[in-house]
Order: structure tokens, then C-alpha cells, then sequence
């Protein structure tokens, strides 16, 4: 079977600008997830209907019906009793946005990989990656509404460790993408000192750990307690009895609007430290001028993201102010799993051989 043109390498093109675009819809339903949680909009859908979910309600019945569906769960009853049916479709509107997004995503990645498995145009390799790719995209599926039936009996909203996963897991998927596309291109190897990869490994982890502990801010609406900076409920350390008053200790970690925030605050701070030390380290080390450019490209980034997530606390999370301090967080991930590629062992006999297989099919 022919490729998708005569040429190996347009076939590639072809293969990483599709990745490209699949990772662009999943950042912007990130963006989307955190308006409609922003929005307490989340719970307006009560039913998990992956096909006929796709159309809203077209008449003033299906709307009246939808309605009487949110008006049985805690939250109705308990935050918005009163609501009126337009004020419901300003929520509703924005979880039925944040599914379709969803389906669409699915569809976006789905149709054009039969296409290209059909063509020839994926070496084994990158097939099997794709497919690991395609099977968590199908269980954030299932994590997205294991996350809202949470909130739909005794929470008035889901619950945060679920959120968190839900939340995490988007971004496993978006940085499998951001990786493998990185690794469908023939570049020379980096010769760095082993500490610089070390640490390059730890600010990606330090950067998932900070946007997980963004997430559980965000279930339990922290961002909305202990509005002051650099101090947190009058002291930069408020004392252990305010940080670990719930037993055992470790559910203050989660549960704890004090902890948590702190938790945020503190791991901020150290991925700066952290972020600031690799950036200088690879002028030290005289590393390779993409690298270095990468690190302090990271740096600005983190330091940009600590500013907005100041300025969100100190206004009490506007929703633009939030918004973008999402965004600039999948802009600091996206340079940290640049980082660590470029740093990370490169065979580039290797790439040339499978991308040579992948246009042949």
C-alpha cells in the first residue's frame, strides 16, 4: 500500500500537524473544563449519554425536562433552590459545550488515525504509542463522568480528588502527544551533564505535582479563602494545629482548604527555585543553544504563572484572571516536556529508519 505521498517525509508532516492539532483541542478543553468549573456549571447535566447526548434540548419540554433533572440533585436544593430556567441554560451551556468538545476531540483523533493506519503512514512504534493514546482518551471518558456523579447524591459539588484525576489525566494524554511529536523529527544528540537531566525529570514532575495541587484548590474553592500574599492566614507558615487539625494527617493534604492552598503556595515557590537554578546551570554547563534557550523560556514561564496565580488569589478568582492562569500553566508544562526531550537519550539512526518505514506502508 502506497503512503500518503511520495515522499516519506510529507507523510510525517502530515502525521505530527494532526498530533499538533489534537493537542491544541485538548488544551483548549482544559480551558473550557475550567470555566465550566469556574461557572459551577458541572453538575447541570445529569446523565451520561455519549451519542444522544450530542444534541442539546431543542424544545421548551426537553428544556422543562432537563431542568426537573438538576432540580433532584444536593445542589439544586442547596445553593441555587430559586434558580430560574434561564439562568439554568447559562450553566447548562457551558457542560454541554465542555462534552461536545469532548466528542469532537475523540472524533478529531479517531477519524484521522483509521486514515492513516489505512495509508500506511505509522511506523510500529509510533502505532503503538498512538493507540496507548487512544485508549486513555477513551477512559477520561469514563473518568469525566465518574468525576460528576460524584456531586449528584450527597455533594452539592464533585468531589476534588476526582476532579483531580480527571484533570491530570487530560494532560498524561496531552503530553503523550507533545512527546511523540517531539520524537517524530530527526535532530542531533545533546551532550549534557547527567544533573541537568535530572533536574529537567524533576521540574516536569514538580510542574504535574503544582497543576495537581491547582486542581484540588480548585475543588475545594480554596482560591476563594486566605485572599492575602505572601502571608496565609497571618503568617507565611500558619501553625501545624491550622495545617494538620484533621485525622489521620494525610487527608489534611486534600480535604484541608488551609493545607492545600499552602501546599499550592509552597510547591510554587519551589518550582521557580528550582526552574531559575536549571536555567543558570545550562549557561554553566554551556549546553547547546536550544537547551539553554529552553530553560530560560521555563523560568519565565513559571515566574509569569506565579504572578497571575497572586493576582488571582488577591482578586478572588475572576474568571479571566483563573482562566489564564490555567493556560499559562499548559504553557510551563509544555516547555518542561521540551526540556526533558531534548535532554533525554536520542537514537537518531533510529528516527531516520522509522520514518523512512512510515511513508513505505
Amino acid at each position: 500500500m502506497q503512503g500518503l505521498s511520495a515522499s516519506p517525509a510529507s507523510s510525517n508532516t502530515a502525521v505530527r500537524w494532526w498530533l499538533i492539532g489534537v493537542a491544541a483541542l485538548i488544551a483548549l478543553m482544559v480551558l473550557v473544563g475550567g470555566a465550566t468549573r469556574l461557572t459551577e456549571s458541572g453538575l447541570s447535566i445529569v446523565e451520561w449519554k455519549p451519542v444522544t447526548g450530542t444534541l442539546p434540548p431543542l424544545t421548551d419540554a426537553q428544556w422543562q425536562e432537563a431542568f426537573e433533572g438538576y432540580k433532584k440533585i444536593p445542589q439544586y436544593r442547596e445553593l441555587n433552590a430559586g434558580m430560574t430556567l434561564a439562568e439554568f441554560k447559562t450553566i447548562f451551556w457551558w457542560e454541554w459545550a465542555h462534552r461536545l468538545l469532548g466528542r469532537f476531540i475523540g472524533v478529531a483523533y479517531l477519524l484521522p488515525f483509521i486514515y492513516f493506519l489505512w495509508r500506511g503512514a505509522l511506523g510500529t512504534e509510533l502505532k503503538r504509542r498512538l493507540w496507548v493514546i487512544f485508549a486513555l482518551g477513551g477512559l477520561q471518558g469514563a473518568v469525566g463522568w465518574w468525576m460528576v456523579a460524584s456531586g449528584l447524591t450527597q455533594r452539592t459539588e464533585v468531589s476534588q480528588y476526582r476532579l483531580a484525576a480527571h484533570l491530570i489525566l487530560a494532560l498524561v494524554i496531552f503530553a503523550a502527544i507533545v512527546w511523540t511529536v517531539r520524537r517524530m523529527r530527526v535532530r542531533t544528540e545533546v551532550t549534557a551533564p547527567l544533573r541537568l537531566k535530572f533536574f529537567g525529570q524533576l521540574l516536569l514532575g514538580l510542574t504535574f505535582l503544582q497543576i495537581y495541587f491547582g486542581a484540588l484548590v480548585a475543588g475545594l474553592r480554596a482560591g476563594r479563602a486566605y485572599n492575602t500574599w505572601p502571608e496565609i492566614d497571618g503568617a507565611f507558615i500558619p501553625s501545624a494545629g491550622r495545617l494538620f487539625f484533621e485525622t489521620p494527617w494525610w487527608r489534611n493534604l486534600f480535604d484541608n482548604v488551609l493545607t492545600v492552598q499552602f501546599e499550592h503556595r509552597m510547591t510554587a515557590y519551589l518550582l521557580l527555585a528550582v526552574a531559575v537554578w536549571h536555567a543558570i546551570d545550562t549557561v554553566r554547563a554551556r549546553t547547546a543553544g536550544a537547551v539553554m534557550r529552553g530553560a530560560w523560556w521555563l523560568a519565565a514561564a513559571v515566574l509569569v504563572q506565579g504572578v497571575l496565580g497572586i493576582l488571582t488569589l488577591i482578586q478572588q478568582v475572576p474568571i479571566d484572571l483563573a482562566l489564564a492562569h490555567q493556560a499559562v500553566a499548559i504553557v510551563v508544562l509544555t516547555i518542561a516536556i521540551v526540556n526533558v526531550e531534548r535532554l533525554s537519550p536520542y537514537d537518531a539512526r533510529a528516527t531516520s529508519e522509522r520514518l523512512a518505514s512510515a511513508g513505505a506502508g
